[in-house]
């Protein structure tokens, strides 16, 4: 190997080390659910470097938003794909429900939580902003039907029906971590009982 070639390969391995850190700093911060959090400049300081340095490896806010997203959906992958194929309804049901209940709690969901609110709501004008990060965010949505259909294809539901309570449940099981963190009196493990049976009952019918 020549020398050019070695301190190439090493730069590359500082480049790549430097991207994951400047990710990964981003993602606490966001956590944090400051709204301020949602800043280049603040994302920026959090790492420790100029907005130059952000700049070089995202190319902008947008491509930084971006990246910060689709790190978030390759840790957290298509959960529906992972349930066995020879479970009944309720226990897949079950699991998707208890799963993105889990899921949601983490650091990587308030920081999706924390970056979704500081973007704009309209469609058209986050598109025109951030065009990345909304192909990254428009993204999901197939992903997660498509694995929806998956988990249930050997049950005979109709896809219509499936494709209904995919889009229910992400919305209902926000709802219920939304009560856990203001300290709900509700019994929220009922709440999720009571959402998957409403789900069985409906594929079932």
């Amino acid at each position: 190997m020549t020398e050019a070639g070695a301190t190439g390969r090493r730069s590359n391995k500082r480049g790549l080390a430097t991207r994951e850190s400047m990710l990964e700093a981003a993602l606490r911060a966001l956590a944090s659910g400051d709204p301020a959090a949602a800043s280049g400049n603040r994302i920026a300081k959090e790492i420790g470097a100029t907005w130059g340095v952000v700049k070089y490896q995202f190319g902008d806010i947008d491509g930084l938003w971006a990246a910060v997203l689709h790190r978030t959906a390759e840790r957290r992958g298509d959960l529906p794909v992972r349930i066995g194929t020879g479970a009944g309804l309720r226990e897949r049901v079950t699991e998707i429900v208890e799963g993105m209940y889990a899921g949601l709690s983490t650091t990587d969901a308030r920081a999706i939580e924390t970056l979704r609110a500081a973007l704009p709501r309209n469609h058209a004008e986050l598109e025109r902003l951030y065009p990345r990060t909304a192909a990254e965010l428009a993204s999901w949505q197939p992903l997660w039907q498509n694995a929806c259909q998956h988990a249930f294809a050997d049950l005979n539901i109709e896809p219509a029906r499936i494709r209904e309570i995919a889009t229910l449940i992400p919305g209902a099981v926000r709802g219920i971590v939304s009560e856990q963190q203001l300290g709900s009196y509700s019994d929220l493990d009922e709440a999720r009982r009571g959402l998957v049976n409403a789900i069985v009952a409906y594929l079932e019918s």
